[in-house]
């Protein structure tokens, strides 16, 4: 294994892991941290951990376990995936995690660099912009776990971080990998801008050799080439069969996404009343997804007021849990059932959702859009799609690539 990841939540991990792939490594997701051995010719191992909003001392803690497994799998090089909207509150995850890998791993001047320009985030002069918004005015403002209100990363990590946090600007980005590095020794902890892939590139050029990066999937576009490996096109055989879509994520493309498929398609609601008062019938509604002729949506996504309210009644740990829940159990039915095809919205969603399949590893196929892969558990085709990502169209072009050899 020449590189190693860990990955905040499973969204992220199959994000990067695509990055990897597509880029000519031959990469496994794992599910948590495994307990043995891998095969020494993996190029790249991806553990998907779900510590993104968990508490700060068991994100450190998995964090660590993450990165000691893939050292003995001979990873040269770790990153730390964070969301490409760096999503993280002012005690962290972020900041206290990263802190703990550079100690462990001895890393100073550690490149810190969520953009993805494909998906419209960019990082310029230190602010994160999706598209042509600053983060604060994007809508994640609003998320109802990690609000993200101040588009500065550079203030965002450093009220997480008791390192220093230094800045390598559009300007040094620019002038490529060789002053990249040259920059890279000036504060522990470095916001990178990138407005491009070519910029992406460079940074990857400038950390050969660094043993620690954190950032988005895009960070992995130019880690590859440092090995030895060259962009192709992950295979896929394509799978048919009854096909869902599950969505808990309240992100604005996912509540768009629902929306249009519910126009087109049978849909169900999980309504957070319900599910805190495990009120609903799993083998239910299982019977009524595999009963559809077409391919039906069953949803928690809603407004950020609606979302509110709830978490004011519950409480936003116990509602979330009671949701996350309710889909964990539905998907685990629905593979019991046949289901053959499954495209899930959100990360803690499909945290949930993998968890109840007790998948251990995915195996990485094709995209299905920008950082969004077709992968393998156990012969079930899934999608796991993080909130933000995907066209108003997503859930019915997920369920034809999967049908479709690639």
């Amino acid at each position: 294994m020449k590189i190693g990841v860990i990955a905040d939540d499973f969204t992220g991990a199959s994000d990067i892991a695509l990055t990897l792939a597509e880029r000519g490594m031959s990469v496994a997701q794992f599910i948590g941290v495994p307990d043995g051995d891998v095969d020494s010719d993996l190029g790249a191992g991806v553990v998907a951990l779900k510590s993104r909003t968990a508490p700060v001392q068991e994100a450190i803690d998995q964090s660590v376990a993450a990165c000691r497994w893939l050292r003995a799998q001979g990873a040269e090089q770790i990153i730390l995936k964070v969301c490409s909207t760096f999503d993280s509150t002012a005690e962290g995850n972020i900041g206290p995690v990263l802190d703990a890998l550079a100690e462990m791993l001895g890393a100073q001047g550690v490149i810190v660099c969520p953009a993805f320009p494909e998906n419209g985030r960019s990082v310029y002069m230190g602010h994160l912009f999706v598209a042509d918004k600053l983060l604060s005015e994007s809508g994640m403002e609003n998320h109802p776990l990690t609000p993200m209100a101040d588009p500065d990363l550079r203030r965002v990590l450093a009220a997480q971080s008791t390192r220093a946090v230094g800045h390598i600007d559009t300007m040094v980005v620019q002038q490529g990998g060789d002053a990249i590095r040259a920059a890279m020794d000036t504060a522990q902890h470095l916001i990178t801008d990138a407005i491009s892939d070519r910029d992406l590139f460079e940074i990857g050029k400038a950390a050969k050799g660094a043993p620690l990066l954190c950032g988005g999937s895009g960070i992995a576009l130019g880690l590859p080439a440092n090995f030895g490996f060259s962009a192709k096109k992950p295979d896929w055989v394509g799978i048919t069969g009854q096909g869902a879509i599950l969505s808990g994520s309240c992100s604005r493309a996912t509540r768009e996404q629902v929306a249009r498929f519910s126009e087109i398609a049978p849909s169900f609601q999980i309504e957070t009343d319900l599910a805190v008062a495990d009120g609903y019938d799993i083998a239910e509604i299982a019977d009524w997804v595999m009963a559809q002729e077409t391919a039906p949506l069953v949803y928690s996504s809603a407004d950020p007021e609606t979302v509110s309210a709830a978490q004011n009644k519950h409480g936003s740990g116990h509602s979330a849990d009671a949701i996350e829940a309710v889909f964990s159990r539905l998907a685990n039915a629905l593979v019991d059932k046949g289901l053959r095809r499954l495209v899930v919205a959100g990360g803690e969603t499909s945290g949930a959702v993998v968890t109840g399949l007790g998948a251990q590893m995915l195996h990485i196929g094709p995209r299905a859009a920008a950082g969004v892969p077709l992968v393998i558990c156990d012969g079930t085709a899934l999608v796991l799609k993080s909130g933000n990502f995907g066209g108003p169209d997503f859930f019915v072009e997920a369920l034809a690539l999967m049908e479709s050899p690639q």
